[in-house]
């Protein structure tokens, strides 16, 4: 899957979370990018079986919600991490978006486990 279809994802997750329900504007807002725009990728990732439509509701199905967790997963970990470090909270958050797509699940899960062992408490 493409990186912005997983930011898509990751936005419905977060939006759900926030609200309870998700709508394309709510999208749009959280991506900062136009309607058009979020009613195209909304209809590609329904066609592929990533969300569900009902009326106005956007919804994750299983497959759909296990990508977006993993993203989400990444990005906070990253986030923590930079941050931790002194990283400016933009800067972090930018680059942590970047990094959540940008490292095998192998890395990751290397890089997780370290920062787990060694600098959570």
């Amino acid at each position: 899957m493409k990186q912005s279809g997983e930011d898509y994802l990751e936005s419905i997750l977060r939006i759900g979370r926030e609200r309870g329900n998700v709508r394309s504007i709510d999208i749009a807002r959280d991506l900062q990018v136009s309607k058009p725009s979020v009613s195209v990728a909304v209809h590609n990732l329904q066609d592929a079986g990533y969300l569900l439509m009902d009326g106005h509701d956007i919804t994750l199905t299983n497959r759909g919600r296990e990508i977006a967790e993993r993203v989400m997963e990444r990005h906070e970990l990253f986030y923590n991490f930079l941050t931790g470090l002194g990283v400016n909270d933009a800067i972090a958050e930018e680059d942590a978006c970047n990094l959540e797509h940008a490292l095998s699940s192998e890395s990751f899960e290397a890089i997780k486990g370290f920062v787990e062992k060694n600098l959570v408490k």
